[in-house]
């Protein structure tokens, strides 16, 4: 009677096990996740930063977008989905609020802003089908401190 005791002990402990193991799995790989999902937060938001950074001594659009794109290659943001526009600081919530001219000296006051937008897909399908795709987007909003565009002026300081 013990030995068969054990042996209905160590089948219930099979069975419990294989009920818990894909639950296990489930919340491992969903930290996995939430940890990718923190990282593209902080990667976009660097990639910002540092475009705004170069925006505010550099309006050279190219310029701009490709110093925030390099900054999120791990993203793989391509320089074209780069969003930069300068706005009035009294109206900062009205894109293209700026009406200087981009390299001129009406252009100090005016807010630069950079906006690197990625599309979060979780790794795992289970979690990606319960989320969807998530937009996640750096923006940062700088207030211009030199005016130099090429090829109106050359060799533009790099922001630093």
């Amino acid at each position: 009677m013990i030995r068969r005791g054990r042996r209905a002990e160590r089948g219930q402990a099979l069975v419990e096990f294989a009920l818990i193991i894909p639950l296990f799995i489930l919340i491992v790989v969903g930290i996995f996740d939430v940890g990718r999902l923190v990282y593209a937060y902080h990667t976009a938001n660097n990639a910002a930063r540092e475009g705004g950074r170069q925006a505010i001594v550099d309006q050279t659009l190219d310029h701009v977008q490709l110093r925030a794109a390099e900054h999120a290659v791990a993203l793989g943001i391509q320089p074209a989905d780069v969003l930069v526009d300068y706005r009035d600081p009294t109206t900062p919530e009205v894109e293209g609020s700026c009406d200087a001219e981009l390299g001129a000296d009406s252009i100090y006051g005016c807010l630069a802003v950079v906006r690197v937008p990625y599309t979060y897909e979780a790794a795992t399908p289970i979690i990606g089908s319960l989320i969807g795709p998530i937009t996640v987007t750096g923006e940062v909003r700088f207030p211009v401190d030199f005016n130099c565009r090429e090829p109106d002026k050359l060799q533009c300081p790099v922001g630093s």
